[in-house]
């Protein structure tokens, strides 16, 4: 791979961050990649000549969004069911042999309180649990590959944020923001332990905070609270310098998912394509792959 002259940064775009790279014969993999972010970095991937599998919980919107996008493999994925997850899991690994790139994008935000599965919250399990077992069960895929990438998308980071380790599905207090403070939380830990364990197979880990950015994922919010958040006007017009692009959001997924520079490093937290933080968390992220494992009953699937 061959990467561009000048350095991206906050303003570029994922379809920039790729120019000048061939992912030809390269397989790459994007949750929630038929809308938003996703859908930007989707199609920059494939332009750039990587053939791209879009798991989706609607895999007829999931087409139609990426119909005149050639290169890409739509198949049928809900994050929140395991049986799900497990009968993906596969159908991928019979029809591709290895997987280059693995971006865990798809997730929900600030929705109403949600029980899915034996009871978990919804955030956790769709944004976490959901991708803990997907990569868990790709991972001969990922080895396979020689070199491969996996990218957590994940949000801002609160210094002061925790795993709610006595009650991780808020079965007492459910705060909707907490909920899913703590959901890109293990986002970042996940991606922190996740690379501990394949650096030695060639797979390293990285999550993003891809900035801000209007997309459908703030479906559960209404107007009224976004005003409120400062986000909007009265009229619904998004605040001046505060958002990106789908496609500038879409920047440092794409930057981690391909910078040469990243070879011989991982774990880290990126933004505005830079490693901002290396991280420092590894009992915590060691204690939630624990957990996960615990809860999902799926650990790294070693062979083929």
């Amino acid at each position: 791979m061959t990467q561009n002259r000048t350095h991206p940064g906050d303003h570029s775009t994922a379809a920039e961050v790729l120019a000048g790279i061939d992912l030809t014969g390269r397989t790459a993999l994007v949750t929630g990649g038929y809308s938003g972010i996703g859908l930007a970095v989707v199609r920059a991937l494939a332009t750039a000549g990587a053939r791209v599998v879009v798991p989706a919980r609607r895999p007829e919107t999931a087409e139609r969004a990426l119909a005149d996008t050639a290169g890409t493999e739509v198949d049928r994925l809900d994050l929140a069911d395991l049986d799900s997850v497990r009968a993906f899991a596969i159908r991928f690994r019979q029809r591709h042999p290895t997987l280059d790139i693995l971006i865990a994008n798809a997730g929900v935000m600030a929705c109403p309180e949600t029980r899915v599965g034996p009871g978990w919250e919804a955030q956790f399990a769709t944004n976490h649990l959901g991708h803990h077992a997907l990569v868990s069960l790709l991972w001969p895929t990922l080895t396979a590959a020689g070199t491969a990438r996996v990218v957590s998308v994940a949000s801002g980071r609160d210094p002061a944020g925790r795993i709610r380790w006595h009650d991780p599905h808020f079965t007492d207090g459910y705060d909707k923001w907490a909920a899913y403070g703590q959901s890109k939380l293990a986002n970042i830990l996940f991606a922190r332990h996740l690379d501990r364990l394949g650096e030695p197979y060639g797979v390293r880990a990285f999550s993003v905070n891809p900035g801000w950015i209007l997309t459908p994922l703030q479906r559960h919010l209404t107007a009224d609270e976004m005003v409120a958040a400062g986000w909007i006007d009265a009229d619904g017009n998004p605040l001046p310098g505060l958002f990106k692009s789908p496609g500038q959001g879409a920047a440092t997924i794409a930057w981690a998912a391909t910078a040469p520079q990243l070879d011989r490093q991982g774990g880290g937290y990126c933004a505005d394509c830079r490693v901002v933080d290396a991280g420092d968390d590894d009992i915590d992220a060691a204690r939630l792959w624990r957990l996960s494992v615990e809860l999902t009953g799926i650990d790294l699937v070693t062979h083929g």
